[in-house]
């Protein structure tokens, strides 16, 4: 039985854990990524989070997470803020234009943090694992398979 108010308590306490969360309105934008982050779940099952933002504005699309530590809107926010940051040092690289960015790596002691850059260039896929649970190699290859299913 859901009742509102006793829904409405669970998000007081922190994200939802262990289920795929839109964010925002419904729409076709959210909705591809709640369809990226089952595909992703998929191929790694084990993993700690996973989240679909927006560069531009930081804002959550759509979110999965293990542990009520992990605030995916926070996270996505910052993030955003990571990815446009590494743009304008790319910038002032002086790059060649064919050279995009892709992925970006964050290397913890037990855990790996990959942001990847959909083909909108607009939006973004975050993944966290746990570096004992998942190969770097499988984690970039299931988020490189998201991207072009999605496309």
């Amino acid at each position: 039985m859901q009742i509102p108010f006793l829904t409405q308590l669970q998000t007081l306490t922190g994200p939802t854990v262990n289920k795929i969360v839109g964010a925002g309105p419904a729409g076709p934008a959210r909705m591809a990524a709640e369809q990226q982050l089952q595909h992703v779940l998929h191929g790694l099952p084990e993993l700690l989070a996973a989240a679909v933002g927006d560069i531009t504005s930081g804002q959550l699309l759509a979110s999965y997470t293990t542990a009520r530590e992990f605030n995916p809107a926070k996270i996505i926010g910052f993030n955003a803020e990571v990815i446009r940051q590494q743009r304008q040092a790319m910038q002032a690289l002086h790059l060649p234009p064919e050279e995009q960015l892709t992925e970006l790596l964050i290397t913890l002691r037990t855990q790996l943090h990959l942001l990847r850059l959909l083909p909108d260039g607009q939006r973004f896929l975050y993944v966290a694992v746990d570096c004992r649970d998942t190969n770097l190699g499988i984690a970039r290859e299931v988020m490189r398979t998201c991207e072009t299913r999605m496309e």
